[in-house]
């Protein structure tokens, strides 16, 4: 019996990975170079993300010729590669882990109505199978804090899948099939960006260890601190099945952190499952809002605002600090990214939309669900999301999270000669202090951009009327 495991770019991992653990030695391990996905300018709209994904991709191919395996690159579509590839090699049947965004899910239902033997779709890319959950009333559930206590009566997450201990690889493909090169930075017109989280099996397996033996013993004090390094930063390695959610899973319940601790770092694995459940039951939430009522919502369309936003020129030093951190690394803290999405659709009132883009073109952990449901939580149109009337202060904010100012003097360079006291809000400084740390404002760091409690007050009001309009007409 011989298996076609086809690699996709959310599953690149030897450990722990479902589908090679059951294909075993013989099976043929394949990835589908898509000319559509790696041509360079489809590259160059997510560099960040493709830069993880190429070196990930590396890492999978070296592992598993270090077993005396190997990893196929085959040029083509995949729903016309796949079905005939696997019909030349003879096999008995595909092996693949489950997506759960509809384009994925759309892709393999054509693949496998193409394949003349059975796909098998194996569980992994979330703890429990997205739909799996549902209230007593047989409905999704659309609030975080019932899911995750019905999740945690469910969950239970089992033992290591190791892969075999060698493999037999494919000789040469069959007549007809040439290997096509491991597409690399060069091939797909992209630089290498020194800035970037590295990607690979190894680069994950130590993060983890890292968290554990490390902040994670303060997970639930540290994580919101900016100016700390407090989080696991495994978003990106889990966004690419470089190390499954199991194994994180696994490893922090069976570490010797306090049980506080564990809850809290398994509590966001859990928001992880509820926005993917979120997107199974409702796929339209990638290009609406969940909440129907925010269809119509009146945004604005400032390009001035907007440009300021995103290369971090709005005046607000916490905000700024957030979208050039994105815009340098890939990575923006989690909690700069709250404190960024709700100046931009509160303060600023545009569209969510925009920012949920801008996000998924320069982060590197850019994850379909986990962005577009952060985003709608901060709108306050999305699953168990902010309360519409809940603004965020970024000054409050700066120095409750990055208290003396760490986090702004790193992204912000032009306010670091600024004391604490001023910097997460520099024209409440005195004249004679901003000269002493060499800042002018309006010339060498801007403004604000708007008024924080004019837009505060300003988008309450909007919200309202627009929420007692929708009810009256419902």
């Amino acid at each position: 019996m011989r298996d076609l495991v086809w690699v996709r770019g959310k599953d690149l991992r030897v450990n722990d990975h479902p589908a090679i653990a059951a294909g075993g030695p013989d099976a043929v391990h394949v990835f589908v170079v898509d000319p559509y996905f790696f041509a360079p300018d489809r590259a160059q709209s997510m560099p960040h993300r493709m830069q993880f994904l190429l070196e990930s991709l590396h890492g999978m191919a070296e592992a598993l010729r270090a077993r005396g395996g190997k990893l196929w690159f085959v040029a083509g579509k995949s729903v016309e590669v796949v079905p005939r590839l696997a019909q030349s090699l003879g096999v008995d049947r595909v092996l693949a882990m489950r997506w759960s965004e509809p384009f994925g899910r759309e892709r393999d239902e054509r693949v496998e109505a193409a394949l003349d033997c059975p796909l098998e779709l194996l569980e992994g890319e979330t703890l429990l199978a997205p739909g799996t959950l549902r209230s007593q009333a047989g409905r999704p559930y659309t609030v975080f804090t019932p899911f995750n206590k019905s999740f945690r009566k469910r969950i239970r997450v089992g033992p290591e899948q190791r892969p075999p201990k060698t493999f037999r690889p494919l000789v040469a493909l069959p007549d007809g099939w040439r290997e096509a090169p491991m597409p690399t930075m060069e091939s797909v017109g992209l630089k290498a960006n020194p800035n970037l989280q590295r990607g690979g099996e190894g680069h994950a397996k130590a993060r983890l260890e890292a968290f554990v033996d490390g902040p994670g013993s303060r997970y639930a004090e540290l994580r919101d601190r900016m100016d700390a390094a407090g989080t696991s930063r495994l978003s990106a390695d889990i966004k690419f099945g470089v190390i499954s959610p199991q194994a994180a899973w696994r490893r922090v319940m069976k570490s010797g952190l306090p049980e506080a601790e564990k809850k809290k770092f398994t509590d966001e694995l859990i928001w992880r499952e509820f926005n993917y459940s979120t997107m199974w039951d409702n796929p339209s939430v990638l290009t609406h809002a969940f909440k129907g009522s925010w269809a119509t919502f009146p945004w604005r369309d400032d390009e001035e605002h907007w440009d300021a936003w995103a290369f971090g020129r709005t005046g607000y030093p916490i905000v700024d600090a957030a979208a050039r951190e994105l815009l340098e690394t890939g990575y923006v803290h989690n909690r700069a990214r709250m404190i960024a999405a709700s100046f931009l659709t509160k303060h600023l009132r545009l569209d969510y939309k925009r920012g949920e883009a801008h996000y998924m073109r320069w982060l590197t952990d850019g994850d379909w669900a986990q962005n577009n449901m952060g985003w709608q939580w901060a709108a306050g149109s999305g699953a168990d999301a902010q309360p519409w009337f809940r603004v965020f202060n970024p000054m409050t904010q700066g120095r409750k999270f990055d208290p003396l100012g760490v986090y702004v003097q790193r992204w912000v360079p032009e306010l670091a000669g600024l004391d604490a006291k001023f910097i997460h809000a520099p024209w409440e400084a005195p004249p004679m202090t901003l000269q002493w740390a060499g800042i002018e404002l309006g010339e060498t760091y801007p403004m604000p951009i708007v008024d924080h409690k004019e837009a505060r007050t300003d988008f309450l009001a909007t919200a309202k009327a627009h929420v007692e309009s929708v009810s009256a007409q419902s």
